[in-house]
């Protein structure tokens, strides 16, 4: 049966497409394998798929978030030619310590606060229960529980080294999103 009111939050950089330091140009975009066939099988299975990700680069001065927006554009559109799709992308632009004005701050938007996810909830009808975090940082993890959904840690971009030193555990550990699906899809 369609979970039609649930939803899968997928962190965007080491989860969906490689983490290879800031990505500020869409010529830097490298699609894990395996992840947009991954979001194809959510949305067959009637999850919605929300991608949250934090991006200090805008804080920090080496992209402006117009360029942002332009490599979600070019990540979604990607995603779209692979016969998939994501419901919504929200990000955070903000750092507690660097940047300038008016993006160095503390927020509540930042994994492993949980603002976005509450946006994308009221934006999309989201039922948390029954819905699911996947990342591959600690702070993905952590925002999934203050949430209160189910989390799943991937072994992709940062996930290999933060695997020993999770402050919190996580409901499950998959090699990769793919591998993190099937299990979200109990196959």
């Amino acid at each position: 049966m369609p979970k039609k009111n649930k939803a899968v939050f997928l962190d965007r950089d080491g989860t969906i497409i490689e983490d290879t330091g800031y990505i500020s140009t869409p010529a830097q975009i490298k699609f894990i394998p395996g992840s947009i066939a991954a979001i194809k099988k959510l949305n067959q299975a009637g999850y919605k798929v929300i991608v949250i990700t934090n991006q200090s680069g805008v804080a920090r001065g080496l992209f402006s978030e117009d360029m942002l927006q332009t490599i979600d554009k070019v990540v979604h559109r990607q995603i779209l030619n692979g016969h998939a799709q994501v419901d919504g992308f929200y990000y955070c632009p903000h750092h507690p310590e660097h940047g300038v004005y008016p993006y160095k701050q503390k927020c509540d938007c930042r994994k492993p606060e949980i603002g976005l996810i509450k946006k994308a909830v009221k934006e999309h009808q989201i039922e948390l229960d029954g819905s699911w975090l996947v990342g591959d940082h600690s702070c993905d993890i952590a925002a999934g529980q203050k949430a209160g959904v189910q989390t799943v840690f991937v072994l992709t971009g940062h996930g290999a080294k933060e695997r020993e030193n999770l402050p919190a555990k996580p409901g499950h550990t998959a090699a990769d999103l793919a591998a993190a699906v099937k299990y979200i899809l109990g196959e």
